[in-house]
C-alpha cells in the first residue's frame, strides 16, 4: 500500500491497469472491476477516487480508495476465511505493536465477476523504503530492532504456526533445503551458485533449539512504510505471521540495513550465532527462490531479491 500515488502523475489510461501477471492462474482484475464490486456491495464508498497501486506484490491487488482507504484483491481468489481470520489477526495483535499496521474495515463477497472474499483497508501513509536512499539508516534500525522485540513479546492464547506446514526444530529449514537448491540451479551464470551452496549450507548446519516466538516472517521492503525523515511509520502483509523461529524476522538485516548499522540491530534483539545464520539462510533461500520464480515478470521485486542475495553472500563464512 504505496502513498505515492499523486493524482497529477497518473499515466492516460491507467484508470484500466490490470495488475501485472505474476502467476499464471491470476485472476483478471481491472479498475472497472473494482468499480463494479463498491458498487455492489459498499456503495458508500462507489464514489471515491480509484487508483492502481503497483505494490510488487505476489498476492493481492491493490488499489487506493480516496484518501483513507485501499482495496485488496487476492491475485488468486479464494472462498475460504482467509480475509476473515486475517482481520482478526491484526486486531489482536495491533494493541502490542510501536508502529501502524493495516485495519480491515469491510469484507467484501465473492461474486460471479470476482469469485473470492476480498477486502478494503484503511489506508496506511509512508514509502517503501530502499536500501541505497535511506534516509536515517540508524534510526530505521532502531525502529525495526523495536517492532521485532515488540512482537517476540507478544502473549496471545491462539498461537497459530508462521509457515503454516513448518513445524519445531530445524524441520521448517530442512523443508527450505530442496527449493532453494533448485532455484541456486536456475540462476546459474546470474550468481555464484558455489558461494550460494556454500552458504546456503552453513546456514542449514546452524543449530536450533526450537524456541518459538510470534515473528512477522516477512520483514522485506515492500512490506514496510518509511516517513520523509526515514523513520518507520507501518509494517504491512501479516499473511504469514504467527510463532516460529526467531530467525524468521532478521529479514531486514541483508534486506535493507547497511553493513554499519547491523550490529547495533543484532544487539538490540541480542541474536546468538545460530540465529543469526539461520536468519541469513532464510533470506537467501526467499531471495534465491523469488528471483528465480519472478525474473522475468517481477524487475521491482528481484532488484531487492538480487540486493538481498549479494548482501548474504558477502557475509563472513
Amino acid at each position: 500500500m504505496r502513498n505515492w500515488v499523486d493524482r497529477g502523475r497518473i499515466r492516460p489510461f491507467e484508470w484500466l491497469v490490470s495488475p501485472r501477471k505474476v502467476h499464471a492462474d491470476q485472476a483478471d482484475i481491472d479498475t472497472p472491476l473494482v468499480r463494479e464490486l463498491l458498487a455492489e456491495q459498499f456503495p458508500q464508498w462507489a464514489a471515491l477516487p480509484l487508483e492502481p497501486v503497483d505494490s510488487g506484490g505476489l498476492v493481492n491487488a491493490i488499489y487506493r480508495l480516496g484518501s483513507d482507504l485501499s482495496v485488496r484483491l487476492p491475485l488468486r481468489p479464494s472462498i475460504t476465511d482467509e480475509v476473515r481470520r486475517e482481520q482478526a489477526k491484526l486486531a489482536a495483535l495491533a494493541p502490542f505493536l510501536p508502529v501502524a499496521i493495516p485495519s480491515v474495515e469491510a469484507i467484501g463477497s465473492p461474486t460471479d465477476a470476482f469469485p473470492g472474499e476480498w477486502s478494503v483497508h484503511r489506508w496506511l501513509a509512508g514509502a517503501h523504503p530502499s536500501p541505497y536512499a535511506l534516509v536515517d539508516p540508524r534510526g530505521l534500525a532502531t525502529d525495526l530492532a523495536a517492532f521485532v522485540d515488540a512482537f517476540r513479546r507478544i502473549d496471545l492464547p491462539d498461537r497459530p504456526p508462521a509457515y503454516p506446514g513448518e513445524r519445531r526444530t530445524r524441520a521448517s529449514m530442512v523443508s527450505m533445503d530442496s527449493p532453494t537448491r533448485k532455484a541456486i540451479s536456475e540462476l546459474d551464470g546470474l550468481i555464484d551458485t558455489r558461494a550460494a551452496l556454500a552458504s546456503w549450507e552453513e546456514s542449514l548446519a546452524a543449530p536450533y533449539d526450537g524456541r518459538e516466538v510470534w515473528v512477522h516472517s516477512d520483514l522485506t521492503p515492500s512490506n514496510l512504510l518509511v516517513s520523509a525523515e526515514g523513520r518507520l511509520t507501518a509494517v504491512l502483509d501479516f499473511e504469514t505471521c504467527g510463532v516460529g523461529d526467531p530467525a524468521c524476522d532478521l529479514f531486514p538485516v541483508w534486506y535493507l540495513l547497511p553493513a554499519n548499522v547491523r550490529d547495533e540491530f543484532r544487539a538490540a534483539l541480542d541474536v546468538d550465532d545460530a540465529t543469526w545464520l539461520r536468519g541469513r539462510g532464510r533470506v537467501l533461500s526467499q531471495a534465491l527462490i523469488v528471483w528465480s520464480y519472478q525474473k522475468d515478470t517481477n524487475p521491482a521485486l528481484t532488484t531487492y531479491t538480487r540486493h538481498a542475495i549479494g548482501e548474504a553472500l558477502a557475509a563472513p563464512q
